[in-house]
């Protein structure tokens, strides 16, 4: 199978966790991993764990980068909670004076005024962790990082061959705390933002119809945001699903083509019916919000990790005999919001002409020409 890792601060323990089921449970091989930000982070000590020592040595080399993350958090973290604010919440440090300061701080001024010599230790801890000269060596997993181009607004999708510890940190830079990072003449930014994850490189260059996201950012909250942190927290989980919801939305269309048999027998074979799973870390993490990405406690991030196990398990138990055959997810309806009311896709079946006239076998041809060359 492919897999696709979100990006979430400390909250890619939750993904830590996934990762660690799935290779102790053993009978899924990861073909492909897509991922940004902590996403990317996770992936490259993955593979690099596992190029190094198979799947045993992938699930320590993923509990040693967990645990230098929190070493490093209490020693450097910008955001620490003062003794006494340990007792009072449930991870979360937006009530935390630490956090007040850091916040408003990083408001008022850029990290080349706060930051001039880009000291970040998140890059001591990645580099301790992976060797990255011996990463773009590696031919058992196949890795795509995303970076998002400061300059051009588009994603870059960096490979095996590419990778390198400025590559990792590019796609975890937050451009309000860390200096763009430069590669090869251009300056990146948090992958996150265009691509969190991105699909479209499973589809081209992985042979598994298969793939699972793994989600860290919810897509849906139960009630309206009122406070300004809570709006804040909710502007954010919106941009950064925003990307992976227009890719899901032409999977769904693509994969339409493909069961109504509107494509031509010739153009067949250069289409991929993807397969879509997810793990999603909606009620895990529902009372957590963009504050708790900062918390590198050991007992906050192993707890995580335990939820995301117990995710991964309840995942395998329901879907494994799916793998390979359907989809577990409905797009359509759990993403793309068709079943709420009114036509909001304008390929939902409400909205479509009658195909068996030519009139409106042109008009579906024209419609379906774009995602076919984007997801093709």
């Amino acid at each position: 199978m492919n897999l696709a890792l979100q990006g979430g601060g400390a909250h890619g323990a939750f993904a830590w966790g996934v990762l660690d089921k799935l290779l102790e449970d053993g009978r899924i091989d990861i073909e492909g991993l897509s991922a940004a930000s902590a996403g990317a982070m996770n992936a490259s000590v993955y593979a690099y764990g596992k190029m190094t020592g198979g799947l045993d040595g992938a699930r320590q080399a993923l509990h040693d980068f967990w645990r230098r993350i929190s070493v490093a958090g209490s020693l450097y973290s910008p955001a620490k909670r003062l003794p006494w604010e340990f007792w009072s919440t449930n991870g979360n440090s937006d009530h935390s004076l630490g956090y007040w300061i850091f916040d408003s701080i990083t408001r008022m001024f850029s990290p080349y005024q706060l930051n001039p010599f880009d000291i970040n230790p998140l890059r001591d801890v990645l580099a301790a962790s992976v060797d990255f000269e011996k990463l773009v060596q590696c031919k058992c997993t196949n890795l795509f990082i995303s970076a998002t181009n400061v300059r051009t607004g588009k994603v870059r999708v960096f490979r095996n061959e590419e990778m390198s510890l400025d590559v990792v940190m590019a796609s975890a830079c937050l451009p309000y705390l860390f200096k763009a990072v430069e590669i090869d003449g251009e300056h990146y930014w948090d992958g996150g933002y265009m691509g969190n994850p991105a699909l479209f490189p499973l589809f081209y260059h992985t042979e598994s119809r298969d793939v699972i996201v793994l989600h860290l950012n919810p897509i849906h909250r139960p009630d309206v945001p009122r406070t300004s942190v809570d709006i804040s927290d909710r502007i954010n989980e919106i941009s950064f699903n925003s990307s992976l919801l227009k890719e899901f939305r032409a999977i769904a269309f693509v994969n339409k083509l493909i069961d109504e048999d509107w494509i031509k027998d010739e153009y067949k074979q250069r289409l991929k019916h993807v397969l879509v799973h997810s793990i999603r870390a909606d009620m895990a993490l529902a009372d957590l919000n963009v504050s708790s990405k900062f918390n590198c406690d050991w007992d906050f991030l192993t707890g995580l990790r335990d939820k995301g196990r117990e995710a991964a398990a309840e995942w395998l138990d329901r879907n494994y005999e799916h793998i390979g055959g359907q989809s577990t997810v409905d797009l359509r309806a759990e993403y793309l919001g068709l079943h709420s009311g009114g036509i909001v896709d304008e390929h939902h079946p409400k909205a479509q002409p009658n195909p068996t006239t030519p009139r409106a076998r042109r008009k579906s041809s024209a419609r379906a020409e774009a995602p076919i060359r984007a997801v093709s």
